[in-house]
């Protein structure tokens, strides 16, 4: 098989795997090739939000395991492919140099077994460091079971790992993917998170101490795949976040390209409630919410027709409307509409002046959706709702995101 056709089955196999962020590393260029600085990735972005600067690609799609929801399962009767570390790094040495790309994503099928994998991993990380002198940003996929001296060893040559959380259950996983468990994932998770931690303390001491996946550690999370509910999903994420430091939780929309009788009926991703999910995880990762803000036993999905932040502002009217010359910033952050940029511009500002929505303006502060929650020197010029439900249809009838037409993977 030539590398042509390997680039063109192992760049498909890897679509549908989402992990793939920016840099936000601090890797220094030595005299060789590239950059692993913040800015060294091009923030390029494809139409429906995916990171498209780096080369995406499989080491094989060759597995061991025969995870239902996966394109890749050993069952599967796909074209079979895998590199050799060194095909690896020349083609990203040669897409770097020609500009195409600005760093690498590799991940992975388990080829005979995880720690077999990880040392081919590490050999393309070594090769690319060591031989071609490249200090670009490098994301790995660690694999779940692989030794934990191979953990160490593959976070020491690259700027971040992730570990695939797969499923937010255990009978998710049990039921999709019988040969994976939840300790084989959290075990490298922990490994990675007490080595990060290690490593900054060496850093203290020792400035010359080497870095360890300086970019953290991310995740990523199939969902709809089992009928899981949001608060099982947000649940989970919420746990990772608060237990492995994570960077990043990434939600991929099941995609039922290969035939199962466990995942029959679902016929098409689902991409609203993929994005509801993000902009949920949004207010976990920078706005102080817990998933039990968002969503409980009750009501345990997320509302598709407004965002969470509005649908938790509804649920909890008696709060509202804040006064905007009075509110805290951890208040206004919380107000629909109004995000961290505007809130700092609100409190500054009003340490000259009581502010007025005419001020607002001026501010270049918009109050399209933050009128129905606020007042502004005592006047309210939000919407005359009834009742909650009446505002939740207002702001639903009224919501520009609704109206856009999600894609899945750009093609």
């Amino acid at each position: 098989m030539d590398l042509v056709e390997k680039i063109q089955i192992l760049t498909d196999a890897a679509k549908y795997d989402v992990s793939c962020s920016s840099s936000n590393s601090s890797r220094k260029n030595k005299g060789g090739l590239g950059s692993g600085h913040m800015a060294g990735i091009c923030h390029s972005w494809s139409e429906d939000g995916r990171c498209i600067s780096l080369l995406k690609i499989l080491m094989t799609n060759i597995c061991i395991y025969n995870c239902e929801y996966c394109v890749n399962r050993a069952s599967s009767q796909n074209k079979k492919a895998i590199f050799t570390p060194e095909e690896i790094a020349d083609l990203t040495v040669n897409f770097y140099k020609r500009n195409y790309i600005e760093g690498l994503f590799l991940s992975s099928a388990v080829i005979k077994s995880p720690d077999y994998t990880m040392e081919l991993l590490i050999k393309v990380a070594e090769i690319l460091r060591f031989e071609k002198n490249f200090y670009g940003y490098i994301h790995m996929k660690a694999i779940p079971g692989a030794d934990d001296l191979l953990i160490k060893k593959l976070g020491s040559l690259i700027d971040r790992m992730s570990i695939n959380i797969e499923l937010p259950t255990e009978r998710s996983l049990k039921l999709l993917a019988p040969e994976k468990s939840y300790k084989d994932i959290y075990r490298p998770m922990k490994k990675v998170d007490d080595f990060i931690l290690e490593n900054r303390e060496d850093k203290k001491k020792y400035k010359s101490s080497p870095k360890f996946v300086p970019a953290g550690q991310t995740s990523q999370m199939i969902i709809g795949a089992a009928r899981e509910n949001d608060l099982d999903i947000m649940t989970r994420a919420q746990g990772l976040y608060d237990d492995y430091s994570l960077k990043r939780v990434y939600y991929s929309a099941f995609v039922p390209a290969v035939k199962s009788k466990l995942t029959e009926g679902i016929v098409s991703p689902p991409l609203l409630r993929e994005h509801r999910i993000y902009q949920a995880d949004w207010l976990l990762r920078f706005y102080g919410f817990r998933t039990e803000d968002i969503l409980n036993e009750t009501n345990p999905n997320l509302d598709l027709k407004i965002d969470p932040k509005a649908s938790w502002a509804i649920n909890n009217l008696d709060i509202f409307p804040l006064e905007i010359n009075k509110a805290t910033y951890d208040e206004l952050i919380r107000v629909p509409g109004i995000g961290k940029v505007y809130a700092n511009r609100i409190i500054q500002a009003r340490k000259y002046a009581n502010l007025s929505f005419d001020s607002l303006a001026q501010l270049k502060i918009s109050t399209k959706r933050a009128k129905n929650f606020i007042l502004v020197g005592g006047k309210y010029q939000g919407f005359n709702y009834k009742d909650p439900d009446d505002l939740r249809n207002f702001m639903a009838n009224s919501d520009a995101d609704n109206k856009i037409q999600l894609s899945f993977l750009g093609d």
